[in-house]
């Protein structure tokens, strides 16, 4: 952890470090030991969580850990706000930097929220983005950890729609902590270039890989970790059809299984729906780890909440300090 007042923001996985990631999980797993060791959010200090998508676990873990952290969280729901329609992105970040601490959105454009950050002297934290979903994969490297041990040399497989934010997560944040990462779709629904090159250049610093693959086959041999989302996210309601049928190669099951390493555990962000994606048999096995992953959202969040107040300059000395502590395991 460095003395740099600069404001940091959590756009994107790859705007920690490595050893920046792993602070955050080391500090993840003392508040989940101690729920209310750091409140660093104590006066109590709002934080706003503004939701342009709905949302179930991000609206509970964020609430619930800035309750936690001694703060309020300002909940504003689609339609209740004037960002970006009657008010502009930057105009709404400079009066929003002036009253709360920390800046929370689940939004759709990842450029809405690189101009917020853009404009805010305090910490924005992208709550899930059409193309990223950094805080999920917090709590999903913490699970592995966790279950594993470890996260370094792991292998990772990824299967299913893997053009989406989930997809681009698990291979940003996945080769960040020196994983083996399997990224599997079919023709046409595989990470963009962008994303790709720049997950290759991380893994050429931490340790990692990437494979991009068509093939689920390739994927899965000798998995410690198996991952899928929904095929079919909001606003893809219509295709749905469409979308059953192009990636039923791609279902996580007992197959699945079957390729990986016999002790591989499964995540998977939710909503799961039973049948597609994932079998019923799987997601509610005893290799799956998915209610540890939920779970985990709350205490990743608090973390990265706290690191990101911290290295912004935004706590008092003492405060610095303990977390700093925290932040070594």
């Amino acid at each position: 952890m460095t003395e740099s007042t600069r404001t940091r923001h959590f756009l994107s996985d790859l705007d920690l470090s490595a050893a920046e990631l792993d602070e955050v999980l080391n500090l993840a797993e003392n508040l989940k030991a101690d729920p209310y060791g750091l409140t660093p959010l104590a006066g109590p200090q709002t934080a706003a969580v503004i939701f342009d998508k709905t949302s179930t676990r991000t609206r509970v873990s964020f609430a619930a850990g800035i309750s936690a952290l001694g703060g309020a969280p300002l909940i504003i729901n689609p339609g209740e706000s004037q960002l970006g329609h009657k008010e502009s992105i930057a105009d709404s970040a400079r009066v929003l930097e002036r009253q709360v601490s920390l800046i929370i959105w689940r939004t759709y454009a990842q450029s809405g929220l690189e101009e917020m950050a853009q404009y805010s002297r305090v910490p924005v934290i992208n709550a899930l983005s059409d193309d990223f979903h950094p805080c999920q994969l917090l709590a999903d490297l913490m699970t592995i950890r966790e279950h594993k041990g470890q996260l370094a040399g792991l292998k990772l497989a990824y299967l299913g729609d893997a053009a989406n934010n989930m997809a681009n997560s698990y291979l940003s944040a996945g080769v960040n902590a020196g994983m083996d990462v399997r990224i599997a779709g079919p023709q046409g629904h595989l990470p963009s270039t962008r994303v790709i090159t720049a997950a290759e250049d991380r893994a050429a610093e931490s340790g990692g890989k990437v494979t991009v693959t068509t093939d689920p086959a390739k994927a899965l041999a000798g998995a410690d970790v198996i991952a899928t989302d929904t095929w079919i996210s909001m606003g893809q309601e219509a295709e749905k059809e469409q979308r059953m049928t192009l990636f039923g190669d791609y279902q996580v099951n007992q197959t699945s299984l079957q390729a990986a390493a016999d002790d591989a555990i499964v995540l998977h962000c939710l909503p799961a729906y039973r049948g597609a994606e994932i079998s019923a048999e799987v997601l509610d096995g005893p290799q799956s780890v998915i209610w540890d992953e939920a779970e985990n959202r709350l205490h990743a969040q608090k973390a990265l909440m706290t690191w990101l107040l911290v290295e912004s300059g935004l706590t008092d000395q003492s405060a610095a300090t303990a977390v700093r502590e925290a932040c070594r395991g």
